[in-house]
């Protein structure tokens, strides 16, 4: 028998519109708190195999679809609500509390829908919702950048309808599961799953829009749109093996531009980016493991990247500038905040007994028994470079570099809650993996605690710590400086319009110039016809009107003679 369940995105839905009848105030807050508990509660007693379905035009919409790889991004999408919603305790502002429960419901909507038409709807519902929370800072550039997001958030729901449509007019069908790429529908698909994934040239929206939202809204977009990519990419393209190239891409550019930006929350969107190159790596390779080292990791990420944006926002918060040319020397007035950003870097640079360890190695170990040795190199430098510029760069320049001079107060309590919590949740899964382990869409048999991991992962972080002082001590590590570094949308932001105008320059010259030669011409041949069969001209002198009637009489006959012919 058909079981038809409450969708849990609905309870979001309703808390939103609970939201908006009540005065500003604390229970605003604590709404936006429950509603995650319960919609959590909803989700762990989902058995395994049910749905819930609606006909509309014809088509059967499969509302909910639950099986493990639903659950797990379920269940972390409802933490990460709770977690953001409590270190925003403070905000009052309507439109952040709305936009907040809708993006995240629309986010575990989708990583519940069962068909393509279902995922369309919450895919652009995540859109319209996430950018209110970069509007909601309420400045001219939030304002730009929050358009240029819409418009290429809004373009990949557009790109995923036509693939859609082209293919169900193949298929017949609108099930979204696992797809092959060889049609104009599939490239389709996998282009919009791409561009919300910020695959490689594709990625610069998250570098522009994450550092531009309020300092609350920017931990809640950390969890919810690229990892709702990765699930979608997980369950529609495993296996993809033009995924782990575009991934080991992924993970190795973000390095270099993080390296050398000054703003600690572009940083922290750049190892982002860095970051789901590995889960994309582990999609491609599409095994058991390297899938179940997608989803852990993805449960991982959300945490510990939370964590890193609660400390850098705690400081804006505090301090007014995310700039690290600003900062230094906090940890004399922000001892907790020093210390939970140290457990989230720890956390992302995989160190033992901290959660990055227990998710990334399962997807380091699948590509190297998969033998993409050149693949797994990649990611092994990859994971140096997060601990210099991620695991490093941001504690020590914000808290225990040059000093700064400053001396704000510690984070509001409600904030250092959130951050502890998700701190503390950081460690438990690294120490104890086994629940993380046990939610995971496949059976584990894995154990990241051998002297061959540990060993080998301490001898990767001591050598990219020393290479770090290194560079620090020459004097070759990239200064903290206040400037503008360019990345890949230089090329359509700047230089493609340069080109257009130039190219455009160009063939209004060349159209000028033909067009002044043809009216030259066209002059020219009037002229010699005025001046030979105008009124003084050469033909109507010589020919008298009497001529001009024996002539017409000439072609008249000759006409009727070839008529008769």
């Amino acid at each position: 028998m058909m079981i038809d369940p409450f969708p849990p995105a609905f309870i979001f839905f309703i808390g939103a519109g609970l939201l908006l009848c009540m005065p500003k105030g604390n229970l605003r807050a604590l709404i936006g708190i429950i509603v995650p508990i319960i919609t959590a509660l909803v989700i762990w007693e989902l058995p395994n195999g049910i749905g819930s379905e609606l006909e509309f035009a014809g088509l059967a919409l499969e509302m909910m679809r639950v099986d493990k790889l639903s659950v797990i991004f379920g269940l972390v999408f409802c933490l990460a609500a709770f977690l953001g919603n409590l270190y925003a305790w403070h905000v009052k502002d309507t439109i952040q509390q709305v936009a907040a429960l809708g993006y995240a419901g629309s986010a575990i909507g989708a990583v519940f829908a069962g068909d393509f038409i279902t995922l369309f709807i919450y895919w652009e519902g995540t859109a319209i919702a996430s950018v209110f929370l970069i509007w909601a800072r309420r400045t001219e550039g939030a304002f730009y950048t929050g358009m240029r997001y819409l418009v290429i958030q809004i373009a990949s729901g557009v790109i995923l309808l036509a693939g859609v449509v082209l293919l169900y007019r193949e298929t017949g069908s609108i099930t979204f599961e696992k797809m092959e790429l060889g049609t104009l529908a599939t490239w389709l698909i996998f282009l919009s799953f791409g561009i919300k994934c910020a695959f490689p040239l594709l990625h610069n929206w998250l570098q522009d829009s994450y550092p531009a939202a309020t300092i609350t809204g920017t931990v809640i977009l950390s969890a919810f749109t690229t990892k709702l990519a990765v699930y979608a990419l997980a369950r529609g393209f495993p296996g993809t093996e033009l995924l782990i190239y575009i991934g080991a891409v992924m993970t190795v550019f973000p390095v270099f531009l993080a390296e050398i930006e000054n703003d600690l929350r572009r940083v922290l969107a750049y190892s982002l980016n860095n970051q789901l190159g590995f889960m994309v790596v582990g999609v491609g390779i599409g095994t058991e493991m390297s899938l179940n080292g997608t989803a852990s990791h993805a449960f991982a990420h959300i945490l510990y990247k939370a964590l890193l944006f609660m400390s850098v926002g705690a400081v804006l918060f505090r301090t007014g500038t995310s700039k690290a040319s600003e900062l230094g020397g906090l940890y004399r007035t922000m001892p907790l905040t020093a210390i939970f950003c140290l457990v989230g870097a720890a956390s992302i640079s995989a160190f033992p007994l901290f959660s990055g360890f227990v998710t990334k190695s399962l997807i380091l170990d699948a590509s190297a028994e998969n033998h993409y040795m050149i693949v797994w190199g990649m990611l092994v430098f990859a994971s140096a470079g997060v601990l210099s510029h991620s695991g490093i760069k941001i504690p020590f320049f914000t808290f225990f570099a040059h000093d700064s001079g400053k001396r704000p107060a510690e984070a509001p309590t409600h904030m250092l809650w959130a951050m502890g919590i998700t701190a503390a949740l950081c460690i438990l899964v690294g120490v104890f993996p086994e629940p993380l382990y046990a939610l995971l869409p496949y059976k584990v048999d894995y154990h990241a605690y051998t002297t061959y991991h540990v060993v080998g992962q301490l001898q990767l972080l001591l050598f990219a710590l020393l290479a770090f002082v290194f560079l620090m001590r020459t004097g070759i590590h990239p200064p903290e400086v206040r400037a503008i570094n360019l990345d890949t949308d230089v090329l359509y932001r700047r230089f493609l319009p340069t080109l257009i105008t130039r190219l455009g320059n160009i063939i209004s010259g060349v159209w000028m110039l033909g067009t002044w030669f043809a009216k030259g011409k066209a002059d020219k041949f009037v002229k010699t016809l005025h001046n030979s069969h105008g009124p003084e001209g050469r033909m109507a002198r010589v020919w008298p009107t009497g001529a001009m009637v024996l002539w017409i009489a000439i072609i008249l006959s000759a006409t009727l003679i070839v008529n008769f012919i």
